[in-house]
């Protein structure tokens, strides 16, 4: 898997097919996370990865003229790639290519979409980072873009894509990019692994376990400083589209995540029985002061400063915070002259089981998606030679090639291990941004610089989630009744829960606040989201 200047070399000797690279098989600023998404191996994809491309052309893909191609994407950086730079340089010989990067600052890259859609001069393949932008909507429901739904099965590795993630990805319910997977099973529980040994207790399995961890936190003096000063579970305060603790756990009871399907129907999550048995437990854990007091006005900013400071004990979050969390308690130790290197204080899990089996909550799966405009590619012909360079990017040479660079020139091996250059100027200049173009379909193969034990134990948990998360069926639909009415509905139910938690609502003002709900639009929206459920042969 390593990318050497004399495989460079010998890419562009062998007429820079792809071919040769099929049978083998970056990310957001600061190396995000990226999509451990699909069911299969990139390893176990057997023959030409450019088949689709082929069958377009009865020239083979050696024989081509390379294929031009203008790539808009964000940059985080002043400094950025060229387009002849040495790592830019490799992928078009690996690729059959001649790339034009358009680089777009990351903090105004929404504006120069919108001014970019609305000139119709557009590049090859664009980034969208807000699928749901209402003129990225109205120009891909218009025919601006190319619908890739009945293409991506000719591709060895865009055929892998998660179906979760498409229909997460899609307006509704068709492919209009493909999108740059991100782990989907990410969602998890994360706790202090010293204080569930210091009170005796195992990992937690079942909804009553995680209870009693909850209250041996609290009880039990975990920290051993002799105080009563540490409770169970810290929580924020529910922040718009944001995964909250809650809406994590609530799935543990049944609850739907957001709409649930009910005799062929979509239905709200507050609307069920498991919703309410969840916020019921949320109300124990408060009564009982096994969860912060402050949960409702307290800043997400702030989340892992009560498990750092020995405050509380677990926080029911994105798992991959675990390594976060473990690397500020080591620091925090060390200043105190108090740290062992060799072990770590934080363990995750997926979650626990109720009646309903094991449940997790999934992400988005994808961060933006790359989109083929028809006003650029304007032939079916074209149109399967730019998929081909989108799925020939899943290669894991390509996916190391673009997100680390040249072996030997911005990156060494320690073993299996990527070990980074120093040299960041170089970075910046010739690599970093590269790997913004990357889909990670089916996964990330590429090599990686050395892990953690627990963050190596991340990625299996978070892949291993997947087979447990529980999608949103309304995912892809764009509701009018939302866009006018989504956050006064949002809002009446948010402060209702609240309420309900703290004890300053009782179950029948909390029912009669999901009746004004109804009243005030609910009733709309959920007619308008059954129809466009219908509509897509759901």
């Amino acid at each position: 898997m390593r990318f050497t200047k004399r495989t460079l070399a010998m890419l562009a000797a062998g007429a820079v097919a792809f071919g040769s690279l099929a049978a083998c098989g970056g990310n957001d600023e600061n190396n995000g996370n990226k999509g451990n998404s699909g069911s299969g191996s990139a390893a176990e994809s057997s023959g030409p990865a450019s088949s689709a491309a082929e069958q377009s052309s009865a020239t083979p893909a050696a024989q081509q003229e390379p294929l031009d191609l203008s790539i808009m994407l964000p940059i985080f950086k002043t400094n950025y790639p060229k387009d002849d730079g040495p790592v830019t340089t490799a992928i078009e010989q690996a690729t059959n290519t001649n790339i034009h990067l358009e680089w777009v600052p990351n903090a105004s890259y929404a504006d120069k979409f919108n001014i970019t859609l609305a000139s119709g001069k557009l590049p090859s393949i664009i980034y969208v980072g807000d699928v749901k932008n209402p003129s990225f909507v109205k120009a891909a429901k218009s025919g601006a873009f190319w619908e890739l739904g009945g293409y991506l099965k000719d591709f060895p590795y865009l055929s892998q894509a998660n179906e979760v993630i498409l229909n997460n990805s899609s307006i509704d319910g068709k492919t209009y990019g493909i999108y740059r997977g991100r782990a989907l099973g990410r969602n998890g529980i994360n706790y202090r692994k010293d204080w569930l040994e210091a009170v005796g207790l195992e990992q937690p399995k079942t909804i009553d376990d995680f209870y009693n961890m909850l209250k041996a936190f609290k009880e039990q003096d975990p920290d051993k400083n002799g105080k009563d000063d540490t409770y169970g579970m810290v929580l924020v305060k529910w922040t718009g589209q944001w995964a909250s603790g809650f809406d994590i756990m609530k799935l543990w009871f049944g609850s739907p995540n957001k709409w649930g399907v009910v005799d062929g129907k979509l239905v709200p999550e507050h609307q069920t029985e498991g919703y309410l048995n969840a916020l019921k437990f949320m109300r124990k854990l408060y009564e009982e002061k096994l969860i912060n007091q402050d949960f409702a006005v307290f800043d997400s900013a702030k989340w892992n400063d009560p498990v750092v400071n020995n405050q509380a004990g677990v926080i029911v979050d994105v798992t991959d915070g675990a390594a976060r969390l473990d690397d500020k308690i080591h620091a925090a130790l060390a200043a105190e002259g108090k740290d062992n290197p060799d072990i770590h204080y934080v363990d995750n899990m997926i979650g626990v089981t109720g009646d309903y089996g094991l449940r997790a909550l999934p992400t988005s799966g994808f961060a933006g998606m790359l989109a083929i405009p028809k006003s650029t590619v304007k032939t079916e012909e074209e149109l399967k030679r730019v998929l081909a360079f989108l799925d020939q990017l899943n290669d894991p040479k390509l996916q190391t090639l673009a997100g680390y660079g040249i072996e030997g020139k911005h990156y060494t091996l320690d073993g299996s291990d990527i070990v980074v250059s120093k040299d960041t100027a170089l970075l910046e200049s010739e690599v970093e941004g590269l790997n913004q173009m990357l889909p990670y379909i089916p996964a990330d193969t590429g090599l990686k610089v050395k892990q953690t034990p627990l963050r190596l134990q991340t990625a299996e948990i978070q892949k291993e989630a997947e087979q447990y998360v529980v999608a949103n069926p309304a995912e892809p639909f764009i509701s009018t009744v939302y866009s006018q009415k989504g956050q006064q509905l949002d809002n009446i139910i948010n402060d209702a829960r609240i309420k309900f938690i703290v004890g300053t609502a009782s179950e029948e003002e909390l029912l009669a606040a999901f009746d004004t709900w109804k009243k005030s639009g609910g009733d709309d929206l959920a007619k308008e989201m059954n129809e466009l459920y219908a509509a897509a042969g759901k």
